[in-house]
């Protein structure tokens, strides 16, 4: 009876340490900037949010790709993500993307690119009707280097239907006069080949233009400020619908451009919110989505 009470004992105390343990391993881990996982970044202003985890799918609106071209899944940041081969992926109108993006927008991905001394790599492009440039085009510059150089300029471009006109901002991959009379260190962004976390950012109160790159602004605060008079503002044209990989008029086949072409590269958890996302917010972003989170 004895041996029985202490045998009983020690497996009350087994169960106690092991259990003991599971409930270690399962404490939740420590917030980043304030987050527990890259959906709580600015959630209640998201629009848009493609995990290209093997499907295409805008999880906000359920919206399938209406048309696509030479995409595979591959692994990612988090998960599957999506592999371009000269290819697109464009959708139909999603009703949340549009003039809600007039005051201020941000989008953010993780993209694998390299130079090709050719032609650019669009990110994400919110056409207009019929023309090659879309209000919204996130790009990197792939063909202004050689595919022998791993860094990559990534630039912002934003068209206008109203007196803002056409507008961009991008880093300084080599200094000239201008960057040097600015003050603007050269940002090299050796990032070619390797996954990287890239953000575009517009406020139409500041008119500032916004590059990002790994948790850091990277543009040229030359080209950020849009309108010095402080009056002309940026308005979506409608109506528009998102492309990932492309410009509008390569995805529908009217091109004539050679440089004008699908994406060669990978891509990863694009996000669209309808504001400008603070850096202390995409720093929790690339951080948590670095992580898996």
């Amino acid at each position: 009876m004895k041996t029985l009470k202490i045998f009983g004992a020690l497996a009350i105390l087994t169960f106690a340490i092991v259990f003991s343990g599971c409930k270690k391993e399962e404490q939740p881990l420590p917030p980043i900037g304030g987050y527990n996982n890259a959906d709580e970044v600015g959630k209640a202003d998201l629009v848009a949010y493609w995990p290209l985890n093997g499907d295409g799918k805008e999880s906000l609106s359920s919206s399938a790709p209406a048309k696509s071209s030479n995409v595979t899944w591959v692994d990612g940041i988090k998960g599957k993500a999506a592999s371009f081969n000269v290819g697109y992926l464009a959708y139909n109108t999603i009703a949340n993307l549009g003039t809600n993006l007039n005051s201020a927008f941000t989008v953010s991905s993780w993209v694998k690119l390299t130079n090709n001394g050719a032609n650019s790599s669009v990110i994400f492009s919110l056409s207009r009707p019929n023309e090659w440039a879309g209000s919204i085009n996130f790009m990197s510059e792939t063909g202004w280097m050689p595919a022998t150089s791993d860094s990559l300029t990534v630039k912002g471009l934003i068209v206008s239907s109203t007196d803002l006109g056409w507008q961009d901002s991008r880093n300084t991959v080599k200094a000239n006069a201008a960057d040097i009379t600015a003050g603007h260190v050269p940002y090299p962004n050796k990032i070619g080949g390797k996954w990287a976390h890239v953000v575009l950012t517009w406020n139409n109160t500041t008119k500032l233009l916004k590059v990002y790159v790994n948790g850091t602004k990277i543009s040229n605060p030359v080209w950020e400020n849009r309108d010095a008079t402080g009056t002309k503002n940026f308005v979506v044209t409608t109506p528009c619908h998102p492309i990932l990989g492309a410009f509008e008029t390569f995805a529908n086949g009217t091109t004539t451009d050679a440089w004008n072409t699908g994406l060669k590269g990978d891509m990863d958890e694009v996000r669209v919110w309808k504001r400008e996302l603070i850096l202390a917010d995409i720093g929790a972003l690339y951080e948590l989505e670095k992580a898996g989170r």
